[in-house]
């Protein structure tokens, strides 16, 4: 994400990964490599992420930001009979091709905005729509975030996603991209849109560990990690390749020698030639996909 992350600050506070077990006493470091308990889904066990001090700790809250471009807000029905909400820039020619952007743990601030309008303009011929999965509460502090990340139920989440594939109609093309909390949503956005997807991209973000679902993926995927992170660690980049092959499916990995949120200019770790790198390769894909122009 190179404008993209490059875009303000806090935007991608792309925090990302795994889950925390607990001891009697207190809450202990879990282990991204393992797999989750069968009640526990991916995304869930992402979320609980959360409880670590380190975690939240690595993330500076954003820098005052509003976005004034192009762009609204829209509201769609949801799966679960509820309505969701998004941000749309909508192609300047007739178009079925979607983008869905997911949110980082603040939420869909005034930066996403600011990311989403970045790719309509690379992009031209593709909707953008960047989704709001936290039913329209935006954290100002980690530890709001962290609240709002915990608070994501996976069933509502789902429902937001399949409402907007829904809104973007039965012949619309899908992608995805997302960072940290988004990454692994976004990897959920291509199953969840079957045989539409046509991409997704992921930014150190918990992947899917059910090789059944992951064979259920119709789409090639692009994932963006760090060989420093603590969280999506080598070890479960690694265990994700392994599963994908065994899955049978497509799947692209870049690692940077950087920490989580190295694309994320207001967090220390910001490296920018990586993330700029990690950007012009996500576009490069995004292109492929969607079958536009290089």
């Amino acid at each position: 994400m190179k404008k993209l992350l490059l875009f303000g600050a806090a935007l991608l506070g792309l925090a990302a990964s795994p889950a925390s077990a607990q001891t009697a006493a207190s809450p202990a470091k879990m282990s991204c490599c393992a797999r989750p308990a069968a009640s526990a889904s991916a995304t869930e066990a992402f979320a609980m992420l959360a409880t670590e001090k380190a975690f939240s700790g690595g993330h500076d809250a954003p820098l005052p930001y509003s976005y004034a471009g192009e762009g609204r807000l829209i509201t769609f029905k949801t799966a679960d009979g509820q309505t969701g909400s998004g941000f749309e820039i909508k192609s300047a020619t007739p178009s079925s091709k979607y983008l869905f952007v997911i949110h980082e743990w603040w939420g869909l601030n005034d930066y996403i905005k600011k990311e989403a309008a970045t790719f309509a303009r690379e992009l031209p011929g593709v909707n953008v729509i960047a989704l709001d999965l936290y039913d329209g509460q935006v954290a100002a502090t980690s530890d709001e975030a962290g609240k709002l990340m915990q608070g994501v139920k996976t069933e509502r989440a789902a429902a937001i996603i399949k409402g907007a594939q829904a809104y973007a109609g039965p012949k619309a093309q899908f992608a995805s991209v997302g960072w940290c909390f988004g990454g692994g949503w976004s990897l959920q956005t291509a199953l969840l849109g079957g045989r539409q997807t046509v991409g997704t991209v992921m930014y150190y973000g918990m992947p899917e560990k059910d090789v059944t679902k992951l064979k259920q993926l119709k789409s090639s995927v692009l994932g963006i990690f760090a060989t420093q992170d603590q969280w999506i660690s080598p070890a479960v980049v690694a265990q994700f390749q392994k599963d994908m092959k065994a899955a049978g499916r497509p799947l692209t990995v870049k690692s940077y020698a950087a920490d989580h949120a190295f694309a994320n200019p207001s967090n220390p770790k910001f490296k920018q030639d990586d993330a700029a790198d990690a950007h012009r390769l996500t576009l490069a894909y995004l292109k492929k996909s969607f079958k536009l122009k290089a």
